[in-house]
């Protein structure tokens, strides 16, 4: 029990995928461009328009971000999870790599977690016969790192 609980406070891997610094800006940018319509009219509302719809571009952005984490011999991506002992092989992607698997090499039974700030990803298959998911490609910035965390099976 106690080991269990451990393992879920010290995960193997762990990354948050947020926005780099361009979507951030983008962010702002939405917020300044939406001050800029009422400033005209009033600036005070403009001020409290912009920097209102900043707060909600940010907000949005950093609590739709997926969580990649492996910890207590369970693989998530965003949403999903599924036990190490059920994977197969891993392999890190780099741009390019990831970019062919999302387009000619995409598999539509595969389970996707994708964000397009994070360019490079990895690919792991699923050994679980019952399943119906060949796959998993999971965005990561960290590919090498995330490899090798999966491919320890039952890790706790």
């Amino acid at each position: 029990m106690m080991s269990s609980m451990t393992s879920r406070a010290t995960p193997k891997f762990h990354e948050r995928l947020l926005p780099g610094p361009g979507g951030w800006l983008g962010a702002v940018g939405l917020g300044v461009i939406a001050g800029i319509v009422p400033w005209p009219f009033s600036p005070p509302l403009g001020v409290a328009t912009g920097v209102l719809i900043c707060a909600i571009a940010v907000i949005a952005l950093a609590t739709t971000s997926p969580v990649v984490q492996v910890s207590g011999g369970v693989l998530q991506a965003g949403r999903a999870s599924i036990p190490l002992a059920q994977l197969g092989g891993a392999t890190p992607l780099d741009a390019t790599d990831m970019r062919w698997e999302l387009g000619p090499g995409l598999d539509a039974r595969a389970y996707v977690c994708l964000r397009a700030w994070a360019r490079t990803g990895v690919r792991i298959s699923v050994a679980d016969p019952q399943d119906p998911t060949p796959y998993w490609l999971v965005s990561t910035r960290d590919p090498h790192t995330l490899v090798a965390a999966v491919s320890t099976k039952h890790a706790r």
